[in-house]
């Protein structure tokens, strides 16, 4: 693989892939799903963080744009173009990076009160979301 797999993607594809893991995580983290949860495990009050301003919007879309993106490059070199590879994509990107890199970061997080359930939580957020782009890339070559 290299980098001129770039000019191959389907940009616009990407763009909805990004907005789709990125509005998925406004839902995913709402209270009426796992945001009690999450804020909970994280030992977080749900007040936005001193100083964080609209970086706590642009920061998660700019890294869910770098991860479907990552995703889409992976797509395009490996020939996928079903909804079956696009699954196999997610579990592969969702559970075998995102999730595995997640699950060593919460092992070892004892600031948290509940680390490793922020863990699952968060893990299960990222393979949803890439879930989703990984099928968007997929069928929209």
């Amino acid at each position: 693989m290299s980098f001129s797999v770039l000019g191959d993607l389907n940009w616009l594809a990407v763009i909805v892939a990004t907005i789709v893991y990125f509005g998925l995580g406004g839902l995913w983290y709402a209270e009426f799903l796992f945001g009690k949860a999450w804020q909970k495990a994280m030992g977080w009050d749900g007040n936005a963080p001193e100083g964080a301003g609209a970086g706590i919007y642009v920061v998660p879309l700019a890294t869910c744009f770098v991860a479907t993106l990552a995703t889409a490059m992976l797509a395009a070199a490996s020939g996928t173009d079903t909804v079956g590879e696009g699954i196999v994509l997610a579990i592969v990107v969702g559970i075998g990076l995102s999730a595995a890199i997640l699950a060593v970061t919460g092992m070892f997080d004892s600031t948290k009160p509940a680390a490793m359930t922020s863990v699952a939580i968060s893990a299960g957020y990222h393979f949803v979301g890439l879930l989703l782009a990984s099928i968007i890339l997929a069928v929209w070559r």
